[in-house]
């Protein structure tokens, strides 16, 4: 039987927080949810000392006001009953606290939103996909009706790739309608002139070893063989060719690993998922980590 997993769910209370509980139900279903910690994180709950004298009976105690609405808001929704639900508001830094409760509660998915028009920066998100110790999902802010059954999922076929197989695999398990498009993003490696072959001779050679490597990662792993697109890099970002092969093909989410293959010894994210994060509002984002990637540096940034 999968594992049920945690989850834990930041909330701002601006209209982002709409769009969350909006798919909160379809959330639980795709990442087999049996616990979600909802959590608003203000820096200072302290009424202001005139407006507290004047009305000292609003919004007192502030935290148990707003913990108040947010369970009504999530009550409202009819989630399973068998899913288990926590709300909390805490005080102080956003970021240290998501990454505090993220280790103490064994969280295995951080879900957040994506703001690019509605209020706020939305540069917490970008910040706790760097430094989170488990899997992180965004959920954008003008994301439709959509039922999380069209995946983009790049690969690069390195060990990282193995946690993200296993991942979507489940997907597929729990969902027999869901469809995988695979995507691999090679390069032609500079120096190859040196080979006396010509950019295109050896972007074919290119190409032919990739669809090898995706063969080879499909019987080692005996995974059923869904599409591949095999995309040549040239002067865009590996990033840039993801997100518009997102869009091409209409998907619902890209899910993508944490690392890659260049960069396997990082603290934080590989390159071109740090950069997808950073251009991505689009599109739903579910960026897989091996459970305790990172802890050591949040142990010591935190120190825990």
């Amino acid at each position: 039987m999968e594992k049920r997993n945690t989850a834990l769910i930041g909330l701002d209370l601006s209209q982002m927080d709409q769009v969350i509980l909006e798919n909160t139900y379809k959330v639980i279903q795709l990442l087999n949810l049996e616990k979600i910690y909802f959590m608003h994180i203000a820096e200072d709950l302290v009424l202001p000392e005139d407006i507290a004298s004047t009305y000292p009976n609003l919004l007192a105690p502030i935290d148990e006001s707003i913990e108040k609405e947010i369970l009504n808001k999530v009550t409202s929704l009819n989630l399973p009953e068998d899913v288990e639900i926590e709300v909390t508001v805490e005080e102080g830094h956003a970021m240290e606290k998501l990454l505090r409760w993220s280790k103490i509660k064994n969280i295995d998915y951080i879900i957040m939103g994506r703001k690019k028009e509605l209020k706020g920066s939305g540069a917490l998100p970008k910040r706790i996909a760097q430094k989170a110790p488990n899997s992180v999902l965004f959920l954008t802010e003008d994301m439709k009706d959509i039922e999380f059954k069209k995946f983009i999922v790049p690969i690069d076929f390195s060990k990282h790739t193995e946690v993200v197989l296993e991942k979507v695999e489940n997907f597929i398990k729990s969902n027999n309608n869901a469809a995988i498009q695979y995507l691999h993003v090679y390069e032609v490696p500079i120096g190859y002139h040196k080979t006396g072959k010509s950019y295109e001779e050896f972007a074919e050679i290119m190409l032919k070893n990739a669809q090898k490597e995706f063969n080879a990662m499909v019987d080692k792993h005996k995974i059923e063989k869904h599409p591949c697109d095999f995309i040549l890099k040239g002067n865009q970002s590996s990033a840039n060719h993801i997100l518009e092969a997102a869009e091409r093909h209409d998907a619902d989410m890209v899910v993508i690993g944490s690392r890659g293959r260049s960069d396997s010894a990082a603290i934080l994210l590989g390159s071109v998922t740090e950069k997808l994060v950073h251009i991505n509002y689009k599109i739903p984002m579910l960026v897989i980590k091996k459970k305790g990637e990172n802890m050591s540096f949040i142990e010591a940034l935190l120190n825990i």
